[in-house]
């Protein structure tokens, strides 16, 4: 499992992460990469790669557009997505998802994003390949984010406030 830090625009998140002791110290067990869409670090699972996530909660809000988990080969979800199939057992992951959209990134930044139809299948640009210099991704999402109601971090923190007050 993969878990992908998206940086906003501007960040040199691989620089901002390994400058500061907190972040180092969080980090200290994992190797992150550098990639065209952010930075990049291999998890034994989704627990582990939501705790990482938390644990560096104050760098996603500063420095980070989203974090993105690898649920499959090159399909990766939100956040938001995979607090519900993780914490509340919400979400029963079934192909093809409904609520899908493809980002496609350039020199680490998010160049486009686009919703995918229930009917569409994947399109020439699969999900994680490099074309040129331009990545796409394959997102999957919760409703709320597909229809642009709610962001990731946004219920994320919701979320996570809940189950730590238990």
């Amino acid at each position: 499992m993969q878990v992908l830090f998206i940086p906003k625009e501007g960040v040199a998140l691989y620089q901002e992460l390994l400058s500061s002791e907190t972040s180092r110290d969080a980090l200290r067990f994992y190797r992150p990469v550098q990639t065209a869409a952010g930075v990049q670090i291999s998890m034994a699972s989704l627990g582990s790669a939501l705790s990482l996530a938390s644990d560096l909660r104050w760098y996603v809000r500063r420095y980070m557009r989203d974090v993105l988990f690898e649920i499959s080969d090159g399909v990766y979800c939100t956040r938001a997505l995979a607090q519900e199939i993780y914490y509340g057992r919400l979400a029963v992951l079934h192909t093809p998802w409904k609520f899908r959209k493809t980002w496609s990134f350039q020199s680490g930044q998010v160049i486009s994003e686009d919703r995918i139809s229930v009917d569409a299948g994947r399109g020439e640009a699969t999900a994680g390949t490099a074309i040129g210099e331009t990545v796409v991704l394959e997102i999957w999402c919760t409703e709320e984010e597909f229809l642009g109601q709610k962001r990731s971090e946004e219920k994320g923190d919701d979320v996570e406030d809940d189950i730590t007050s238990l």
